[in-house]
């Protein structure tokens, strides 16, 4: 049995592929065509990205409407269903507050700037009919809160298409499992401690499904002692404080992510939101205190 691993970076993130084949042949053809399909999905909803369908999309931000395709349709459906679902906290048209917020300065934005930057928040504020959107001036959107996690999915079909049944999707941190290790065993993920991000805290196992994780310790800045991190409430225009880390294991990586997200946002309420979602969860507050059937 061939076991191999591709590593590459796509999406700002580390990326790697571990999958087991008697073929190495089928082993490396499949892993080419995994990697093809993020990077096609980097090309398509980067907004670092002048060309890119979401660039388009910002781009007409005031002038006109832009007609989608199904695939673009189908993920600002899902963003509309995470909007309803999370009471309006898990927003894409929330991007840009990374205008004010600059994790690299150690400065925090002025409650003016604040209050400014809140008026071109707000996923209701979009007109969308299922095949066409059209966002008011100076909004935007930004899939950053879902397509890795749709990608990591998308990979992982891939692989499953082309004869692997034995691997592993990992696209920094999201990860979704084509299927259990040829021994049987499952593979070992390990759940970063915040405070100490190079070791893991738990391990979870997975035979398969997905898994995601949302934590305040990827890119925060520390001001006066206090922790702010990319995580902002787009009600308040201000980074969440009270989970750490919280992850989610479901059937989909989508899933798991949007609804690890939402949970950071959802601060106090994070422990009972994901219990009635009947989410299969591991979640440790600031304060280091641990929750959830995976804990």
């Amino acid at each position: 049995m061939e076991y191999q691993v591709l590593q590459f970076k796509a999406m700002g993130s580390p990326c790697a592929f571990s999958v087991y084949h008697p073929s190495l042949s089928v082993v490396q053809k499949a892993l080419g065509h995994a990697q093809e399909e993020v990077l096609r999905l980097e090309k398509k909803y980067s907004r670092f990205l002048n060309d890119s369908a979401l660039s388009n999309i910002n781009q007409q931000a005031g002038i006109a409407p832009v007609q989608v395709d199904a695939e673009t349709a189908g993920l600002i459906n899902y963003a509309a269903q995470c909007f309803e679902i999370s009471d309006g906290l898990f927003d894409i048209t929330s991007g840009v507050f990374r205008q004010i917020w600059d994790f690299k300065s150690s400065s925090l934005p002025s409650a003016s700037a604040i209050s400014q930057t809140l008026k071109k928040v707000g996923f209701n504020k979009l007109e969308w009919d299922g095949q066409s959107l059209y966002l008011p001036k100076h909004m935007e959107i930004d899939f950053g809160g879902v397509v890795k996690e749709y990608a990591a999915d998308c990979a992982r079909q891939v692989l499953h298409n082309s004869g692997i049944h034995h691997g592993l999707v990992d696209l920094g941190g999201d990860m979704a499992v084509v299927g259990e290790k040829p021994d049987h065993m499952p593979w070992v993920i390990g759940i970063r401690e915040p405070s100490h991000p190079a070791k893991a805290l738990v391990n979870i196992p997975l035979q398969e499904g997905a898994i995601a994780t949302s934590g305040h310790y990827e890119r925060y800045m520390m001001v006066n002692g206090k922790r702010y991190c990319h995580i902002i409430n787009p009600k308040t225009g201000w980074p969440v404080q009270h989970c750490a880390s919280v992850s989610v294991v479901s059937s989909q990586c989508l899933v798991s992510g949007s609804l690890a997200t939402i949970a950071m946002l959802k601060e106090h309420g994070a422990q009972n939101w994901l219990a009635e979602q009947e989410a299969v969860f591991f979640l440790q507050d600031v304060n280091g205190n641990n929750f959830g059937a995976l804990a």
